[in-house]
């Protein structure tokens, strides 16, 4: 049924048009591509959407390996950490002839953050942290540290330099015993100027300058004294 022509507003129907036509103005030009490059857009939209996807499954594997790998540390940690302190506080009796000696933990609820302190009390000292003790005592309580790492887990070799200078005779000797039982497992290299240690040694190297502006090495072999020999 059509509408009777006597019925439109033709200024309403004109002003209707011309906004529909400035409308159809202002979308430009028709594009005859536009279904294809959707097409392609959407394609790659898919692709994309199925890498985040790929990605964030990967993000996730990786931190779940992340945080089992950190529960083993810690675990590891913790019973190593349990271990060397209770070696420590034997290796540091033996040392110092008495006396007490502990390893504590700066965070324990967070072993992966955490610091390790030493807090030791030599015979006849109050309970404290090693940076209020002397030189000495710093020092044969670092060793105690260190030859209790290697009774737990001996490595190849060690490389010591003037780790006996604050050591007085005394302390010495209960060194150079200590270390004699450990060199079964460990070869010690040590720089020393000490008389006291290097009669422990099994061999000795040095430089000496029999001429001016000449210098030499020598060795010497002392595992049998008897048969001591020097090599220049």
């Amino acid at each position: 049924m059509q509408r009777p022509l006597s019925g439109i507003d033709k200024a309403k129907e004109q002003n209707k048009i011309a906004e529909l036509t400035e409308q159809i103005t202002k979308l430009g030009e028709i594009n005859i591509t536009a279904i294809e490059e959707y097409e392609k857009v959407q394609e790659r939209y898919k692709f994309l959407q199925e890498q985040q996807e790929d990605l964030h499954k990967s993000i996730a594997s990786l931190h779940q390996a992340i945080n089992k790998i950190n529960r083993s540390i810690e675990k590891d940690f913790f019973n190593t950490f349990n271990a060397l302190n209770n070696q420590f506080g034997q290796t540091f009796k033996r040392l110092f002839q008495g006396g007490e000696a502990r390893l504590s933990l700066t965070q324990e609820d967070d072993l992966m953050e955490s610091g390790v302190d030493l807090i030791v009390q030599p015979p006849g000292k109050k309970l404290q942290n090693i940076a209020l003790l002397s030189a000495g005592e710093k020092a044969l309580s670092a060793l105690a540290l260190l030859f209790s790492v290697f009774m737990l887990k001996p490595t190849p070799f060690c490389l010591m330099d003037e780790v006996d200078a604050p050591l007085d005779d005394a302390n010495l000797e209960r060194f150079s015993q200590l270390l004699q039982e450990l060199s079964t497992q460990t070869q010690f290299i040590i720089i020393t100027h000490n008389k006291r240690t290097m009669a422990w040694a099994n061999a000795l190297y040095g430089v000496t300058m029999e001429e001016e502006g000449v210098s030499k090495i020598i060795s010497v072999s002392l595992k049998d004294p008897q048969e001591a020999t020097v090599q220049l």
